[in-house]
């Protein structure tokens, strides 16, 4: 029973994927260097809503795997109840 504890528990986070939300791009307050950097401060805002939006689609592809994963886990369930009760 230890083991396929552990086994279950190790194939779950195995699947899941680590989303991570990219930095927001710095804007200096000085007026003088954001305006000497601001080709750099472009090109941060610009990677900055490239890499938003992949977050974005990986937490829409989580949470699709998540509800897919649970649903799997209540039918298990369901199975196990029906031999438990036998």
């Amino acid at each position: 029973m230890r083991a396929f504890a552990v086994l279950s528990l190790e194939s779950g986070s195995a699947l899941a994927d680590t989303c991570v939300s990219p930095p927001r791009p710095f804007v200096p307050s000085d007026l003088k260097a954001a305006s000497e950097y601001a080709n750099i401060i472009h090109d941060d805002f610009e990677l900055y809503f490239r890499d938003i939006q992949s977050y974005f689609r990986c937490l829409d592809e989580e949470r699709a795997r998540a509800f897919k994963e649970a649903r799997e886990v209540s039918e298990e369930y369901g199975r196990f109840l029906d031999l438990a009760h036998r």
